[in-house]
């Protein structure tokens, strides 16, 4: 066990490895899965044959160590040197193998139960959803609010809620859908959305924008024009940068592409049944659904709603719309 249980572990090193150094593309809810299979088996195999192994051999021990005793005392001998309890523990003591595996088991079944069906946190890479989140917040994503799905498979189990326009979700990328993209939800299906001359209208009726103080963006130093747009329910803030033209420019090949109308003021898109159109809140600066497509809803994964760290400032940590 102890050579099989070495070569488990090295894979798993191995991987991560790999991983971490881009020659493989890694999947961590498939990791996770693996290492709580794993773990579990290791647990189960420790209480129902392990540890009452170790336990039967203490008693033996303390058994002999009784019988001795007894036949001394036959002897006329009261007193016996040696004491068995450090003994007993080095016999009772979990293994190396067992301690990196079963002993692990709890932490992770609770990892993985939290990050599979309730809690999950993003770290934002990029500033596409400026000034909504900024680069290196912490979120935390809702797993179970459009529905509980299966890790790894992503199946939905439970129906849940349906995305709302403005909801700030979490999904799997469409062209490659190894990696989380996040954007806001601007299209349900049936939706027909228009970015035209950089004016949000949805089903005919114009987004109602007001205008608000420019935003400063300390990584690039410049002020950007910032108006708090209404998407039913949701205001939220957008950005607009008068230097980037309305068009679109570099549009992918993609399905349902034929629900779309591209012209020099920007883009007309029918939303299909089944998918969502999303766009990141820094609209001149954000790869969203004007270029790669609609969102399927296999491919959600949950809704944003909560910064719980930026190490760059404290001020971020809360919630957002």
């Amino acid at each position: 066990m102890q050579v099989l249980t070495s070569l488990i572990l090295a894979a798993f090193v191995g991987y991560a490895g790999a991983w971490y150094f881009g020659m493989v593309e890694g999947n961590f809810a498939l990791l996770l899965f693996l290492a709580t299979v794993v773990t579990g088996a290791y647990w189960l195999a420790e209480r129902f044959y392990f540890l009452p192994q170790r336990q039967k051999a203490a008693a033996l021990l303390e058994a002999e160590a009784a019988q001795r005793r007894v036949e001394l005392g036959k002897l006329g001998i009261s007193q016996v040197d040696g004491d068995i309890a450090v003994a007993r523990g080095r016999i009772l003591a979990q293994p190396w193998w067992l301690d990196w595996t079963a002993g692990l088991f709890p932490v992770i079944i609770a990892v993985f139960f939290l990050r599979s069906f309730l809690f999950e946190p993003f770290k934002i890479p990029s500033g596409s959803m400026i000034p909504t989140l900024l680069v290196g917040d912490l979120i935390l994503v809702n797993k179970f609010h459009y529905g509980v799905r299966l890790p790894v498979i992503n199946t939905k189990i439970t129906e849940g809620n349906k995305p709302q326009r403005g909801d700030v979700m979490v999904f799997r990328y469409p062209p490659k859908p190894s990696l989380d993209y996040i954007k806001r939800v601007v299209g349900v299906p049936g939706d027909e959305v228009a970015y035209l001359n950089k004016r949000l209208t949805i089903n005919g009726k114009v987004m109602t924008t007001v205008a608000v103080p420019e935003f400063f963006d300390e990584d690039v130093m410049r002020y950007f024009k910032q108006y708090e747009e209404s998407l039913g329910e949701h205001k939220h803030r957008i950005l607009n940068d008068d230097d980037r033209p309305a068009f679109v420019p570099g549009t992918d090949d993609f399905a349902f592409k034929q629900n779309c109308r591209y012209s020099v003021e920007g883009v007309v898109c029918k939303v299909p049944e089944g998918h969502y159109f999303m766009m990141g809140d820094n609209r001149d600066n954000s790869l969203d659904s004007r270029y790669w497509g609609f969102v399927p809803d296999k491919n959600i994964v949950g809704r944003a709603f909560f910064v719980w760290m930026n190490f760059s400032s404290l001020k971020r940590i809360g919630s957002f719309n």
